[in-house]
């Protein structure tokens, strides 16, 4: 498990710079377009294709966390095997669907990269979106079929639950 957080966290920086490249991009457009009338061309659709692929980079990390949000109302009173057993059981889920997310991916970027799919402004590929997608929502696969097989043993954060509010009588 400590490749796959090395790896996530690893991801988690990746996006961080992507980011931080099109705040900055987003930035000298701005002011190009306030001081000197001219912007960069395209900049919407790079800041768009950034975007989903910084989303995907930080998913593996949100799992190595167990930061995704969990809403347990109904199973707020179960003992803590319930919650651990039903924990895996999300994790494996999660990694499911993450599956199948990332198998369409592959198809979708085969299928912009056929049919030499672009931005419609600056005609930037498609393809290369999907393929900086493809190996984080791989590797969130891999940490949530291993947390659902093993657990999260001990030291693991807590997952993240919102609380449970009662109502009174």
């Amino acid at each position: 498990m400590r490749l796959l957080e090395s790896l996530a966290k690893l991801c988690a920086i990746a996006a961080g710079l992507l980011l931080t490249a099109i705040t900055l991009m987003t930035c000298v457009s701005l002011i190009g377009r306030n001081l000197l009338g001219r912007t960069i061309s395209g900049d919407f659709e790079l800041v768009g294709a950034a975007a989903g692929g910084a989303i995907a980079l930080f998913l593996p990390w949100c799992q190595v966390r167990r930061g995704n949000i969990i809403v347990d109302f109904v199973t707020a009173r179960a003992s803590a095997r319930t919650q651990e057993a039903l924990d895996r059981l999300g994790a494996l889920l999660f990694a499911l669907m993450l599956a199948l997310m990332a198998w369409r991916s592959v198809v979708g970027g085969i299928s912009a990269w056929r049919s030499h799919s672009g931005t419609m402004m600056i005609g930037f590929p498609e393809w290369i979106i999907y393929t900086v997608m493809v190996p984080p929502l791989v590797l969130c696969v891999v940490i949530g079929a291993v947390q659902a097989v093993r657990g999260f043993g001990p030291g693991a954060p807590p997952p993240t639950r919102l609380p449970v509010i009662e109502e009174s009588a």
